[in-house]
Protein backbone atom coordinates (compact mmCIF):
# COMPACT_ATOMS: atom_id res chain seq x y z
CA UNK A 1 0.00 0.00 0.00
CA UNK A 2 1.04 3.17 -0.73
CA UNK A 3 1.37 5.66 2.19
CA UNK A 4 3.03 8.91 1.24
CA UNK A 5 4.77 10.93 4.14
CA UNK A 6 3.26 14.21 5.69
CA UNK A 7 4.13 17.01 3.90
CA UNK A 8 5.95 19.31 7.02
CA UNK A 9 6.54 22.14 4.75
CA UNK A 10 3.03 22.81 3.64
CA UNK A 11 2.32 21.93 7.71
CA UNK A 12 4.82 24.57 8.99
CA UNK A 13 3.60 27.18 6.50
CA UNK A 14 -0.10 26.42 7.46
CA UNK A 15 0.55 27.75 11.01
CA UNK A 16 2.84 30.55 9.80
CA UNK A 17 0.49 31.81 7.34
CA UNK A 18 -3.09 30.69 8.09
CA UNK A 19 -5.21 33.13 10.84
CA UNK A 20 -7.04 30.29 12.26
CA UNK A 21 -3.96 28.14 12.74
CA UNK A 22 -1.62 30.86 14.34
CA UNK A 23 -2.65 29.70 17.48
CA UNK A 24 0.39 27.43 17.29
CA UNK A 25 3.68 28.23 17.68
CA UNK A 26 5.62 25.53 16.45
CA UNK A 27 4.63 22.13 14.72
CA UNK A 28 7.36 19.64 13.85
CA UNK A 29 7.36 16.25 12.08
CA UNK A 30 9.70 13.47 13.08
CA UNK A 31 10.18 10.14 10.81
CA UNK A 32 10.02 7.67 14.32
CA UNK A 33 10.13 7.93 17.89
CA UNK A 34 9.21 6.14 21.22
CA UNK A 35 6.00 8.35 22.06
CA UNK A 36 5.17 11.98 20.66
CA UNK A 37 3.49 12.86 24.37
CA UNK A 38 6.66 11.38 26.17
CA UNK A 39 9.05 14.03 23.49
CA UNK A 40 6.78 16.66 24.31
CA UNK A 41 6.69 16.52 28.24
CA UNK A 42 10.33 16.56 27.96
CA UNK A 43 10.36 19.98 26.73
CA UNK A 44 7.65 21.45 28.91
CA UNK A 45 10.23 23.36 30.93
CA UNK A 46 10.81 25.35 27.93
CA UNK A 47 9.89 28.96 27.83
CA UNK A 48 8.85 28.72 24.15
CA UNK A 49 6.89 24.94 24.57
CA UNK A 50 3.41 26.23 25.10
CA UNK A 51 0.79 25.69 21.96
CA UNK A 52 3.82 23.51 20.52
CA UNK A 53 2.95 20.22 18.14
CA UNK A 54 5.16 17.30 17.39
CA UNK A 55 4.13 14.75 14.60
CA UNK A 56 5.13 11.18 14.33
CA UNK A 57 5.55 9.34 11.19
CA UNK A 58 5.72 5.98 12.99
CA UNK A 59 5.43 5.35 17.17
CA UNK A 60 7.47 2.84 18.98
CA UNK A 61 5.93 3.14 22.30
CA UNK A 62 2.75 5.12 22.03
CA UNK A 63 0.10 4.04 24.77
CA UNK A 64 -3.57 4.80 25.15
CA UNK A 65 -5.64 5.04 28.35
CA UNK A 66 -4.31 2.32 30.99
CA UNK A 67 -1.24 2.26 29.46
CA UNK A 68 -2.50 0.45 26.73
CA UNK A 69 -0.14 0.29 23.35
CA UNK A 70 -1.24 2.05 20.56
CA UNK A 71 1.02 1.30 17.97
CA UNK A 72 0.83 1.32 13.72
CA UNK A 73 2.72 0.74 10.88
CA UNK A 74 4.89 3.67 9.62
CA UNK A 75 2.39 6.29 8.30
CA UNK A 76 -0.59 4.56 8.36
CA UNK A 77 -1.54 6.77 11.42
CA UNK A 78 -1.78 10.43 12.53
CA UNK A 79 -0.22 10.41 15.70
CA UNK A 80 -0.07 14.10 16.96
CA UNK A 81 0.66 15.66 20.45
CA UNK A 82 0.30 19.04 21.41
CA UNK A 83 1.58 21.62 24.50
CA UNK A 84 -0.52 23.66 25.66
CA UNK A 85 -0.39 25.97 29.46
CA UNK A 86 -3.87 26.93 30.16
CA UNK A 87 -2.95 30.08 31.99
CA UNK A 88 -5.37 30.64 35.03
CA UNK A 89 -7.59 27.41 34.62
CA UNK A 90 -8.88 25.84 38.23
CA UNK A 91 -7.17 22.35 38.60
CA UNK A 92 -10.26 20.55 38.19
CA UNK A 93 -11.09 21.90 34.73
CA UNK A 94 -7.78 20.39 32.88
CA UNK A 95 -9.89 17.29 32.90
CA UNK A 96 -11.79 18.94 30.42
CA UNK A 97 -9.09 19.29 27.85
CA UNK A 98 -9.15 15.95 26.55
CA UNK A 99 -12.70 15.62 25.78
CA UNK A 100 -12.32 19.47 24.26
CA UNK A 101 -9.93 17.62 21.90
CA UNK A 102 -12.24 14.43 21.19
CA UNK A 103 -14.93 17.08 19.71
CA UNK A 104 -11.98 18.88 17.38
CA UNK A 105 -11.09 15.31 16.46
CA UNK A 106 -14.86 14.54 15.55
CA UNK A 107 -15.19 17.74 13.99
CA UNK A 108 -11.68 17.61 12.02
CA UNK A 109 -12.42 13.81 10.96
CA UNK A 110 -16.24 14.79 9.91
CA UNK A 111 -15.19 18.08 7.73
CA UNK A 112 -11.97 16.38 6.26
CA UNK A 113 -13.56 12.81 5.25
CA UNK A 114 -17.55 13.23 5.32
CA UNK A 115 -17.69 10.15 7.72
CA UNK A 116 -20.12 10.06 11.02
CA UNK A 117 -18.04 10.29 13.64
CA UNK A 118 -18.74 10.34 17.60
CA UNK A 119 -17.84 10.35 20.56
CA UNK A 120 -17.58 7.68 23.27
CA UNK A 121 -17.14 8.44 26.87
CA UNK A 122 -14.58 10.24 27.71
CA UNK A 123 -12.70 10.82 24.67
CA UNK A 124 -12.83 7.62 22.30
CA UNK A 125 -13.47 8.77 18.84
CA UNK A 126 -16.16 5.91 16.75
CA UNK A 127 -16.99 5.52 13.18
CA UNK A 128 -20.18 2.77 12.92
CA UNK A 129 -19.49 1.88 16.30
CA UNK A 130 -15.72 1.18 16.26
CA UNK A 131 -12.66 2.93 17.30
CA UNK A 132 -11.23 5.19 14.95
CA UNK A 133 -9.08 7.37 17.49
CA UNK A 134 -7.64 7.37 20.90
CA UNK A 135 -6.42 10.39 23.22
CA UNK A 136 -4.46 11.01 26.27
CA UNK A 137 -3.76 13.67 28.23
CA UNK A 138 -0.84 14.30 30.01
CA UNK A 139 -0.09 17.09 32.91
CA UNK A 140 3.49 17.41 32.43
CA UNK A 141 4.08 20.36 34.65
CA UNK A 142 2.25 22.02 37.89
CA UNK A 143 2.39 25.63 38.74
CA UNK A 144 0.38 29.24 37.63
CA UNK A 145 -0.01 27.68 34.02
CA UNK A 146 0.39 24.03 33.99
CA UNK A 147 1.85 22.51 31.03
CA UNK A 148 -0.51 19.85 29.65
CA UNK A 149 0.46 17.47 26.95
CA UNK A 150 -2.29 15.88 24.52
CA UNK A 151 -1.87 13.06 22.48
CA UNK A 152 -4.00 11.73 19.46
CA UNK A 153 -3.84 8.78 17.28
CA UNK A 154 -5.54 8.43 14.66
CA UNK A 155 -6.01 5.38 12.23
CA UNK A 156 -5.84 6.39 8.77
CA UNK A 157 -4.80 3.90 6.31
CA UNK A 158 -4.57 0.25 8.67
CA UNK A 159 -6.26 -2.39 6.72
CA UNK A 160 -7.97 -4.77 8.67
CA UNK A 161 -5.19 -7.38 9.68
CA UNK A 162 -2.78 -4.49 10.71
CA UNK A 163 -5.87 -3.02 13.25
CA UNK A 164 -4.95 -3.55 17.00
CA UNK A 165 -7.86 -4.68 18.02
CA UNK A 166 -11.11 -6.15 16.42
CA UNK A 167 -13.45 -3.52 17.54
CA UNK A 168 -11.69 -1.19 16.00
CA UNK A 169 -11.38 0.88 12.67
CA UNK A 170 -9.59 3.40 10.27
CA UNK A 171 -10.81 5.70 7.77
CA UNK A 172 -10.06 3.58 5.13
CA UNK A 173 -11.86 0.74 6.27
CA UNK A 174 -14.53 3.18 7.39
CA UNK A 175 -14.81 4.29 3.44
CA UNK A 176 -13.31 7.82 3.36
CA UNK A 177 -12.83 9.30 0.16
CA UNK A 178 -9.99 11.74 1.61
CA UNK A 179 -6.64 10.27 3.36
CA UNK A 180 -4.44 12.81 2.88
CA UNK A 181 -3.05 12.61 6.28
CA UNK A 182 -1.47 16.31 6.13
CA UNK A 183 -4.84 17.99 5.56
CA UNK A 184 -6.44 15.69 8.77
CA UNK A 185 -3.84 17.33 10.68
CA UNK A 186 -4.50 20.39 9.44
CA UNK A 187 -8.15 19.94 10.33
CA UNK A 188 -7.49 18.93 13.52
CA UNK A 189 -5.35 21.11 14.70
CA UNK A 190 -8.02 23.94 13.23
CA UNK A 191 -10.69 22.76 15.37
CA UNK A 192 -8.31 22.30 18.41
CA UNK A 193 -7.39 26.16 18.30
CA UNK A 194 -11.02 27.29 17.51
CA UNK A 195 -12.79 25.52 20.74
CA UNK A 196 -9.59 26.01 22.94
CA UNK A 197 -9.09 29.68 22.25
CA UNK A 198 -13.28 30.13 22.63
CA UNK A 199 -13.20 28.17 25.97
CA UNK A 200 -10.12 30.53 27.21
CA UNK A 201 -12.19 33.74 25.91
CA UNK A 202 -15.27 32.10 28.10
CA UNK A 203 -12.51 32.37 31.23
CA UNK A 204 -12.42 28.17 31.07
CA UNK A 205 -16.39 27.91 31.57
CA UNK A 206 -17.44 24.46 30.30
CA UNK A 207 -20.98 25.66 29.54
CA UNK A 208 -20.81 25.87 26.16
CA UNK A 209 -17.71 23.05 25.56
CA UNK A 210 -20.16 20.78 27.71
CA UNK A 211 -22.96 21.25 25.14
CA UNK A 212 -20.99 20.86 22.00
CA UNK A 213 -19.29 17.86 23.76
CA UNK A 214 -23.01 16.47 24.93
CA UNK A 215 -24.03 16.87 21.01
CA UNK A 216 -21.09 14.59 19.85
CA UNK A 217 -21.10 12.04 22.10
CA UNK A 218 -23.04 8.77 21.54
CA UNK A 219 -23.01 7.24 25.03
CA UNK A 220 -25.75 9.68 26.44
CA UNK A 221 -28.99 7.73 26.10
CA UNK A 222 -27.30 4.31 25.56
CA UNK A 223 -27.63 2.01 28.08
CA UNK A 224 -23.75 0.79 29.02
CA UNK A 225 -21.86 -1.20 31.21
CA UNK A 226 -18.96 0.78 33.42
CA UNK A 227 -15.70 -1.40 34.94
CA UNK A 228 -14.95 1.11 37.63
CA UNK A 229 -11.52 0.91 39.34
CA UNK A 230 -11.49 -1.45 42.02
CA UNK A 231 -13.59 -4.03 40.33
CA UNK A 232 -16.89 -3.22 40.73
CA UNK A 233 -19.16 -2.88 37.97
CA UNK A 234 -22.21 -0.12 36.83
CA UNK A 235 -25.15 -0.68 34.58
CA UNK A 236 -27.42 1.61 33.01
CA UNK A 237 -28.32 4.35 31.20
CA UNK A 238 -25.82 6.78 30.43
CA UNK A 239 -27.86 9.93 31.55
CA UNK A 240 -25.39 13.03 30.81
CA UNK A 241 -22.13 14.35 32.07
CA UNK A 242 -21.61 17.03 34.87
CA UNK A 243 -20.04 19.83 35.19
CA UNK A 244 -16.44 18.25 35.80
CA UNK A 245 -16.89 15.82 32.58
CA UNK A 246 -17.58 12.94 34.58
CA UNK A 247 -20.35 10.22 32.82
CA UNK A 248 -23.62 10.27 35.08
CA UNK A 249 -24.85 6.06 34.95
CA UNK A 250 -28.43 5.86 37.35
CA UNK A 251 -27.60 8.98 39.41
CA UNK A 252 -24.02 8.58 39.80
CA UNK A 253 -21.00 10.58 38.80
CA UNK A 254 -18.32 8.11 37.38
CA UNK A 255 -14.98 9.54 37.16
CA UNK A 256 -12.84 6.92 35.44
CA UNK A 257 -13.43 3.35 33.96
CA UNK A 258 -13.57 1.19 30.85
CA UNK A 259 -17.18 1.72 29.32
CA UNK A 260 -19.12 -0.85 27.42
CA UNK A 261 -22.72 0.39 24.93
CA UNK A 262 -24.84 -2.08 25.64
CA UNK A 263 -27.17 -0.61 23.48
CA UNK A 264 -27.28 2.36 21.41
CA UNK A 265 -29.79 5.58 22.46
CA UNK A 266 -29.68 7.25 18.96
Amino acid sequence: MHRPPLDAQRLRRAVAESPDLSFFTRIDVVESTGSTNADLIRHAGDPDSDRRVLIAEAQQRGRGRHDRPWVSPPRAQLSMSILVRPRGIEPGALGWLPLLTGVAVVDGVRAATGLDANLKWPNDVLIDGRKVAGILAEVAAGGEAPAVVIGVGLNVSLTADELPVPHATSLALAGAPELDRTELALALLREFARYFTAWSAAGWDVTRLAEEYRKRCGTIGSEVRAELPGGEVLTGIAEDVDAHGRLRIGGRSVTAGDVTHLRAGY
